[in-house]
């Protein structure tokens, strides 16, 4: 069966990082773009990371193209290099890549992959919402064109990360999510309530360490967030909020899901970003999420480590 078209958004990041690197172990997906947009750092170093994480996994043939330097209406109000470090990748430094960024703004950069693509293209959305929003405001013929998009943000029962009330993807930037959740697209929400059960813990972190290069670098990239995972979630272990929305975008049917009315609070009170999804019945509206609830998490944690200890093999194949 022929690889599916992948488009990865996002904002590099820790968890981010290992998102990429898992889509480019994965032979059930042919990443295609990766587009980025502002969030847990600012824009010009979400680029130049998702350059050298492709660049380390030698696949800088993807091109990488600059989306939402900030939120649609009001300024993102922090970023997150308490937990990401200052450059985004916990203090990791990777050489940089020879590749240069696409000189297409990433809205243009989907529209066009997207018109031209003879086949369905799946789009992972694992930073804020923005260049989607933008996404289908300027380009909606498109954006209709999605076969399927996997957010990695929101929570139904377990509250925020980032306020009592809201994930950060959504807080980021409310008005987006919005959009994007009230849209006619095939959206599935993967949520806090499977990311925070699914805990990569330290003899997993190992295993791929001991692979080669490339996972040992990414394993020192997960060191710091460790750390954090700690003093956020008291956990021993990271919690891999955006592998699992890669997961699910390359196994669909990896997480159980139900189809949820969900609204976005765009307040600007203290419930801003959180996702409101009604639990009470399952939806029958034509903009209903497929609402993630629930998870096999030793399951998406192994393949996850079998994954990402699989990169130094493929890249040592690679001409």
């Amino acid at each position: 069966m022929a690889a599916r078209p992948l488009v990865i958004d996002t904002d590099p990041g820790i968890d981010d990082a290992v998102a990429i690197l898992l889509a480019l172990a994965s032979p059930e997906v042919d990443l295609r773009l990766v587009t980025t947009v502002h969030g847990n750092v600012e824009l010009p170093q979400t680029t130049e990371n998702a350059l050298r994480v492709l660049h380390l996994a030698g696949r800088s043939d993807v091109p990488v193209a600059a989306g939402a330097r900030s939120s649609l209406v009001h300024p993102q109000p922090e970023r997150a290099g308490q937990v990401h470090g200052s450059a985004g990748l916990g203090g990791v430094q990777l050489p940089p890549s020879p590749a240069a960024v696409d000189r297409r703004p990433a809205v243009v950069a989907l529209a066009e992959l997207l018109e031209s693509s003879a086949e369905p293209v799946t789009v992972a959305a694992i930073g804020p919402l923005t260049n989607l929003a933008l996404l289908l405001a300027v380009y909606p013929d498109a954006a209709a064109r999605i076969d399927r998009l996997v957010v990695m943000g929101g929570s139904a029962t377990r509250g925020g990360n980032v306020t009592a009330a809201a994930e950060f993807n959504a807080w980021s930037d409310p008005e987006a999510a919005q959009a994007v959740f009230r849209s006619p697209l095939r959206t599935v929400m993967v949520g806090l309530d499977v990311t925070l059960p699914t805990v990569l813990g330290r003899d997993g972190i190992a295993r791929f360490a001991a692979a080669g290069p490339i996972g040992a670098t990414a394993a020192a990239i997960l060191a710091q967030y460790l750390d954090a995972a700690r003093d956020r979630y008291g956990t021993d272990g990271v919690v891999v909020h955006d592998a699992l929305a890669l997961t699910e975008a390359i196994v669909p049917g990896t997480l159980g899901t139900v189809r949820r009315d969900v609204v976005i609070d765009t307040g600007l009170g203290v419930a801003r970003g959180q996702t409101l999804v009604d639990r009470r019945a399952v939806s029958t509206a034509a903009g209903a999420v497929e609402v993630a609830e629930s998870v096999d998490s030793a399951a998406a944690v192994a393949f996850l480590v079998d994954r990402l200890a699989s990169l130094d093999g493929a890249a040592a194949g690679r001409p």
